[in-house]
């Protein structure tokens, strides 16, 4: 039976990149880590860690433990998961990792009705770009991502996927808005643009589309906050790129317009609800992902523009 003391101070030590930092965060002494380290490779006859500059990373034979210990860790939680559902769902926690743009679809009305009916399941939200997002899933540190436009990852397993794409959106009565075809990038580099920062979905896209299409874009602002990016607009400063259901409120209130691209990839991006591939989820989140498939306009269908 391998020592699990050992192997969740192993699971820091990699995951926190050395000994002092693996040590702060279990808020134990540096030494204790080292020897547990030490005690684990002798009774195994091999090496699991080895310095790397400043740092320790895992040896091929540490890595394979740190996977069987997060396999370990997400069986028990599966079962335990099991059991309070035989209750009722009376207990349990939901960890997700969402982009700022879905944020006002699920704080709308899904996650206030999902924690009702749910009253004993705690739901903690991580704000991520999709980088972060998908790292998050991967190093366990949430259980379900809400992604948008995300890298095709043999990792991940997607439960729900729909068709939002990605708009151009302009301040009302805009000259765009007198165009009678779809937008290209060429019609915007007379216009001040604000793009989101590297590491979202959008940006992504764009920085894609932009390298196909041999254009150089120049940005007046960057910005990590749909909300900037949404005054930038609404102000009339300039243009930027984003979803229709993430404008839907100041679309109804006339304060902002979409128009379509020309580009088939950014009428095509997905918005997805996804978790860590061959992780059994526990029923909490699979509940979870349920409800907000069947709450969230952003899952319920495709874009509202795909359906008139």
């Amino acid at each position: 039976m391998l020592n699990q003391r050992a192997l969740t101070y192993l699971n820091e030590v990699i995951r926190r990149g050395s000994l002092r930092r693996a040590a702060a965060h279990l808020n134990v002494d540096a030494s204790a880590i080292s020897r547990q380290l030490k005690a684990l490779e002798e009774e195994l006859d091999t090496q699991l860690c080895e310095r790397h500059g400043r740092g320790m990373r895992a040896t091929a034979a540490g890595q394979l433990l740190v996977h069987h210990f997060h396999a370990q860790r997400a069986s028990e939680e599966a079962v335990l998961s099991q059991l309070m559902a035989l209750q009722g769902l009376a207990k349990g926690e939901v960890r997700i990792a969402v982009g700022e743009g879905f944020i006002a679809d699920l704080i709308a009305a899904p996650l206030g009705t999902f924690m009702s009916a749910f009253a004993g399941i705690n739901v903690e939200i991580r704000m991520a770009g999709v980088n972060e997002a998908m790292s998050l899933l991967k190093d366990r540190e949430v259980d379900i991502a809400l992604l948008y436009a995300p890298p095709v990852d043999p990792q991940l397993f997607c439960h729900v996927e729909t068709r939002q794409p990605l708009d151009v959106i302009v301040p009302p009565s805009h000259p765009l808005t007198t165009l009678d075809r779809p937008v290209t990038l060429h019609d915007l580099k007379e216009w001040p643009l604000a793009l989101m920062d590297n590491p979202f979905g959008m940006r992504q896209m764009v920085n894609m589309v932009a390298h196909q299409e041999r254009i150089h874009l120049e940005a007046r602002l960057h910005t990590n906050s749909v909300s900037v990016l949404k005054n930038f607009v609404r102000s009339g400063i300039g243009v930027t790129f984003m979803p229709e259901l993430t404008v839907m409120d100041e679309i109804e209130r006339g304060e902002i317009f979409t128009l379509p691209m020309h580009y088939p990839v950014m009428n095509g991006t997905r918005a997805q609800i996804v978790s860590l591939k061959g992780q059994e989820l526990p029923v909490a989140s699979t509940t979870c992902i349920a409800h907000l498939q069947k709450g969230m306009r952003f899952f319920a269908a495709d874009a509202p523009r795909l359906l008139q």
